[in-house]
């Protein structure tokens, strides 16, 4: 008996980490560049500081977006000040404009570039990465999608605030009734005698 040869060369997907999101190349690159400046844009919002989408979609946005956020953190890193000389401020300044050209290239839009300079960078710049989070909500009804929100870490005032408010943990609580250790103290040297 002979085998015969497949036809589909692209049978098994061995080291195809990429989720495509059943787009080609351009449109998942517009939509991943549009749900970036959605979430930027969204920090300079009074309400919802984030944006509503599905978890595959979220996933693939915070290997986007991540990088940029991090490459944003270089105006503030290789500042004037921390340069010694007039050759380090030279060097820093190319770096600081590289950074802003290649964050410039992937979001092609100026006022979210303008933001994400002005509001998000300062926050981030002490966070070593992490700079987003999912939070999921369910399922679509249409389609039964499982959907979420994707956020700034740093621009949720409700885990804000619990960070910066909360002085001192809740004492524990049990159902049991504890000894006190005075009470338990003369029960053992009676036991032991």
């Amino acid at each position: 008996m002979r085998r015969e040869a497949a036809t589909n060369y692209k049978t098994m997907r061995h080291r195809d980490k990429i989720n495509h999101l059943g787009r080609t190349y351009g449109h998942r690159k517009s939509m991943l560049t549009n749900m970036a400046i959605s979430l930027i844009m969204s920090v300079n919002k009074t309400k919802d500081k984030r944006i509503h989408t599905t978890v595959a979609k979220a996933k693939v946005l915070r290997t986007f977006i991540e990088p940029i956020l991090t490459a944003s953190k270089a105006e503030l890193i290789y500042a004037d000040s921390k340069a010694k000389d007039d050759a380090e401020k030279e060097a820093f300044k190319v770096k600081r404009m590289a950074n802003h050209r290649l964050i410039f290239s992937k979001l092609q839009d100026k006022e979210a570039v303008k933001v994400l300079y002005s509001t998000i960078t300062p926050k981030i710049v002490d966070r070593q990465g992490g700079y987003t989070r999912i939070l999921k909500t369910g399922f679509r009804l249409g389609d039964n999608a499982k959907t979420c929100f994707i956020e700034l870490v740093d621009f949720n005032e409700t885990y804000t605030q619990n960070k910066k408010g909360a002085a001192k943990p809740a004492a524990k609580t049990t159902r049991r009734s504890r000894k006190k250790k005075t009470e338990a103290a003369p029960a053992a040297e009676a036991k032991a005698e």
